[in-house]
């Protein structure tokens, strides 16, 4: 049986989530615009004060040229607040969403693991989960819009494209394995669209320093190899998730179909995505590739991801048909 007021206790939350997302991107959308300002200010500052000192050096002592030679003060340091702010709202829409996908679970007696709608809203939790764990622990306050912009337009899509009542599931889905196998698949998903989002940050910054024009939202950013570096980190995290992802579904489907592989069309979109992922790092770690043309494999990855969950889903008819809407 379904529990209908918990179900619309979790529709309510989930509204709740992205009016809070919503107001978070604003938040984060200040701090960038006030920590750029700050940062090409202070940028200016030091290159004028270098430029005085060196012209006081080579002017004869005593002149005036060598008087004007003083340090110019920096301007202070960005205000954090915007930011702050950001960040808390984002801690109570990640709360919100947590209880969205609990509520919703509980409405059904099950893992709410079972259809589109429920995928999305589990993958953008954890999504929610990892950067505010991670900004709790690192400075991390440039990615938060980043990070909340894509979790409102996914949420978005949910609540309007994507949308099931809650129901029980289907037989062929009542099964351990659908908590294993499609929990660490939204984790994964959730860490790759994190890694998607860093490395077009890396790829925009590289390319307005190679132009020489970084405007101010790129400014608040770190470094291009700060940017790459912790790229490449989080698709390390993430390929092995996404490789049981692959195992763990294998595993399943022999045991609810009678073979390990059929060449559905999920299942191969499943291992494009794989291929791809691994023909990034692989990349990434041979000479012979600039760190910018690995990234753009990594992009094409996320790109893989959604063609899987938005166009195999949707229009593609298979054994994994289960999209619910």
């Amino acid at each position: 049986m379904t529990n209908q007021t918990l179900a619309q206790a979790s529709d309510i939350a989930v509204w709740a989530t992205m009016v809070l997302t919503t107001l978070a991107m604003l938040a984060f959308a200040g701090h960038l615009a006030v920590t750029g300002t700050r940062t090409r200010e202070r940028t200016s500052a030091t290159a004028r004060t270098e430029h005085r000192t060196a012209a006081g050096s080579a002017a004869p002592s005593g002149s005036s040229v060598a008087v004007l030679a003083t340090e110019e003060p920096a301007p202070p340091p960005p205000s954090r607040r915007w930011g702050v702010i950001g960040l808390q709202l984002t801690l109570l829409a990640t709360f919100g969403l947590v209880a969205g996908v609990a509520l919703r679970g509980l409405s059904v007696g099950r893992a709410p693991l079972g259809n589109m709608y429920e995928f999305a809203l589990v993958a953008m939790m954890f999504t929610l989960v990892v950067y505010s764990a991670w900004a709790l622990r690192r400075d991390r306050l440039w990615l938060g819009l980043f990070v909340t912009l894509p979790v409102t337009l996914v949420l978005a899509a949910a609540k309007l494209s994507w949308y099931t009542e809650a129901s029980q599931l289907m037989p062929s889905l009542n099964s351990i394995w659908l908590v294993i196998h499609v929990t660490v698949a939204t984790l994964s998903v959730a860490l790759f669209t994190i890694g998607c989002v860093l490395a077009l940050l890396y790829l925009a910054k590289d390319r307005a320093e190679a132009k020489g024009q970084v405007p101010g939202w790129l400014a608040a950013l770190p470094g291009t190899s700060s940017l790459e570096r912790i790229t490449y980190g989080l698709h390390i995290v993430a390929f092995p998730l996404w490789t049981f992802t692959l195992i763990a579904g294998a595993i399943w489907a022999e045991q609810a179909w009678g073979r390990y592989w059929g060449w559905d069309p999920k299942e191969v979109w499943t291992f494009v995505i794989w291929v791809v992922y691994a023909a990034y790092l692989h990349a990434r770690a041979t000479s012979g590739w600039t760190a910018r043309k690995a990234t753009w494999l990594a992009v094409a990855g996320a790109g893989c991801i959604v063609i899987n969950y938005t166009v195999v889903n949707t229009f593609f008819v298979g054994w994994h048909s289960y999209s619910g809407i």
